[in-house]
C-alpha cells in the first residue's frame, strides 16, 4: 500500500522554525544531565512579575471573576491604558482605540490580518523579530526585508521607505527599540514616515513592546506622530508578565470594528485573569518596581557591552533599550550557528545566533540576552573568554 499523502498548506514553506528553542532544548538537556548553563538566549526578564499584579490576579480568581470579557478586551484595562498614555507619554487617547489582545502576537497578527491581501507586501527591518514576517506569510502577504545597519540605527528610515515602497506595498512595520538590536527610532524619523505611509495610501505599525526598558531617554509613544499608525505593546517586557500572555493595540479608530470582528472569531478575548491582574501593573506602587527593574537593565547593559567588546565582538552602537545585544562575530567565526551550538556545548553558555533574525548577514551576528544576573552575566563571560582562549 502506498504511503498516504497529507495536506500541508503551501504556505508552511515560508514559515521556518524559530531555531534559538533548538538551542534551548539542548541547554535544558544539558541542564538536566547535571550541566551549570549561563542562558543568555531567551528573551524573557528573569523578574518575578510584581506581587501587586499576581495579588490582583488571585483576588479576581477568587472573586469568579472567569467570564468572557468584551472581544476588545476589560473596559477598565483601557480605561487603564488610557490613563497610562496621558501620565507617561502626555498623549491623550481614546479607550475606544484600545484593543486587550492575548499577547503582542495577537496584536500583530490582528493588524496584519485587517490590511494584508494575498500578495501585498509589508516592508520590515532585517534583522529583525522573526515571526514579523512570519506573520505576514500566514495572511498570504509578501514580507520585505531591507537590510538596515548601524548607518540607519539598525531601524527602516524615510529614505529606506522611498526606496522600497511599491505597488504592492500596504504598509511598513518598525519596532522600537527592535529586537534583536536593541535601536530605537528618532521621533522625527518615526513622523516623516507615518506621514510617508498616509500619503501612499498605506498604513505605519509600530512595535513598542519594549518601551519602558529604554535608557538614557525617556522613549515617545509614535502615538504623538500620528492617529493613523497602529500601536503595538505588551505586557510581557517591561511589565514582567510573560507566562500572562497579555498586550495591547492601539488602532486607527476606522479600523476597531473590523478588528473586533476578526477577535469574536479568532480568540474571543484575552484571558479573564489576566486582564484583573493587569489592572494592578498600572499602580504607582508597581510601575516605582519596574522602574527600579529598569536601571538593573541598565546597569547589566553597561556591564556586558564592554565586555563583549573586550572579547573580539563588535558592538558598533550602545543599544538604547530592550534587553538585547546584537553583536558582530566575524573576527571569531564564520558560521555563528555553528558558534553558539559549540559555545554550549563546550563552554555551557547559551546564545541566539543570527540565523533568527532575517538574510542581513546572519552568519556574522549573534544575540546576547540580559536577561540573568550581573553575576551570572559575569560566569558568562568568564567562560566565553576561556572558550576563545582569551
Amino acid at each position: 500500500m502506498a504511503d498516504k499523502v497529507f495536506p500541508l498548506a503551501q504556505r508552511m514553506r515560508g514559515i521556518e522554525p524559530f531555531h534559538v528553542m533548538e538551542l534551548l532544548a539542548r541547554a535544558r538537556a544539558l541542564e538536566a544531565q547535571g550541566r551549570s548553563i549561563v542562558h543568555m538566549e531567551i528573551g524573557e526578564p528573569d523578574f518575578a512579575t510584581p506581587r501587586t499584579i499576581c495579588d490582583a490576579g488571585i483576588r479576581a480568581l477568587q472573586q469568579g471573576e472567569l467570564y468572557y470579557t468584551p472581544a476588545l478586551g476589560l473596559p477598565a484595562l483601557r480605561e487603564k491604558i488610557a490613563g497610562f498614555y496621558k501620565t507617561r507619554y502626555g498623549v491623550d487617547v481614546s479607550p475606544a482605540r484600545i484593543i486587550i489582545t492575548s499577547g503582542a502576537s495577537g496584536a500583530l497578527l490582528l493588524a496584519i490580518a485587517v490590511l494584508v491581501d494575498p500578495g501585498d507586501q509589508v516592508l520590515l527591518a532585517d534583522p529583525g523579530y522573526p515571526a514579523n514576517r512570519h506573520f505576514v506569510r500566514m495572511m498570504e502577504g509578501e514580507p520585505v526585508g531591507i537590510a538596515v545597519g548601524a548607518d540607519s540605527n539598525y531601524q527602516l528610515t524615510p529614505q529606506l521607505l522611498e526606496r522600497h515602497w511599491g505597488g504592492r506595498t500596504v504598509a511598513a512595520l518598525v519596532a522600537s527599540p527592535s529586537n534583536p538590536t536593541g535601536m530605537l527610532v528618532p521621533a522625527a524619523a518615526m513622523r516623516e514616515m507615518a506621514a510617508f505611509a498616509v500619503r501612499h495610501n498605506g498604513v505605519l505599525m509600530v512595535d513598542e513592546i519594549y518601551h519602558g526598558l529604554v535608557y538614557e531617554e525617556a522613549a515617545e509613544t509614535a502615538l504623538d506622530a500620528s492617529e493613523n499608525i497602529f500601536i503595538i505593546n505588551s505586557l510581557s517586557k517591561y511589565f514582567q508578565m510573560t507566562g500572562w500572555r497579555l498586550g495591547w493595540m492601539v488602532a486607527p479608530e476606522r479600523y476597531v470594528r473590523e478588528i473586533d470582528k476578526l477577535s469574536q472569531n479568532i480568540y474571543l478575548a484575552a484571558p479573564t485573569p489576566s486582564q484583573y491582574a493587569a489592572l494592578a501593573a498600572f499602580e504607582p506602587e508597581t510601575l516605582a518596581l519596574l522602574d527600579a527593574r529598569r536601571d538593573e537593565f541598565k546597569a547589566r547593559r553597561d556591564y556586558l557591552v564592554p565586555a563583549l567588546r573586550a572579547l573580539g565582538f563588535d558592538i558598533p552602537q550602545m543599544p538604547q533599550g530592550a534587553f538585547y545585544i546584537y553583536a558582530g562575530c566575524s573576527r571569531l567565526t564564520q558560521d555563528s550557528y555553528a558558534f553558539a551550538l559549540d559555545l554550549l556545548e563546550k563552554a555551557g553558555v547559551a546564545i541566539t545566533p543570527g540565523i533568527d533574525f532575517g538574510d542581513n548577514a546572519p552568519q556574522r551576528h549573534v544575540r546576547f540576552a540580559y536577561t540573568q544576573s550581573i553575576a551570572r552575566l559575569q560566569e558568562g563571560v568568564r567562560r566565553i573568554a576561556a572558550y576563545l582562549g582569551c
